[in-house]
């Protein structure tokens, strides 16, 4: 891990997105409310939201961050599902791979949740692909940290 022992904690925000492309027809069952495995905009925001936590764990050289909030927006599409995370933390290092993780887990959900209507005869997945994860913004805030505290 990289030494962060002499950096002071500051406020720490990241937004990422990424988006998964999905048949018009799996988007209408998604508005529909007919998705066999349940809601998946609630599942996605709550799969974003435990990925974020769990980053440590799943990328090796991650620091445990303390996280004050994690945002997460689903906007469907005609034929794709875009999320966004937003994360923020009082921390001394970046909360970025927290959001792409979130951003990661979220689509990865939806793709689990819909694959039954994704497929075609032969069981492959010829249309269905995640795509364009980024960071969109991360930047840090020593003037809010000051004011937090007093």
């Amino acid at each position: 891990m990289v030494d962060i022992s002499e950096k002071e904690p500051i406020v720490r925000i990241a937004r990422a997105r990424g988006r998964i492309k999905l048949k018009e027809s799996t988007i209408k069952r998604i508005v529909e409310g007919k998705i066999e495995k349940g809601d998946v905009i609630t599942v996605a925001k709550l799969a974003a939201i435990q990925a974020v936590k769990k980053t440590p764990e799943i990328v090796q050289l991650c620091h445990p961050i303390p996280i004050e909030n994690v945002n997460v927006e689903v906007k469907l599409k005609e034929n794709y599902v875009e999320v966004e995370v937003e994360v923020k933390a009082i921390a001394k290092t970046g909360v970025e791979m927290e959001a792409l993780s979130g951003v990661s887990a979220a689509l990865l959900n939806i793709w689990d949740m819909v694959k039954k209507y994704e497929k075609d005869e032969m069981g492959q997945y010829p249309s269905t692909v995640i795509y364009d994860i980024s960071v969109l913004e991360k930047r840090k805030d020593i003037r809010t940290f000051s004011k937090q505290l007093g």
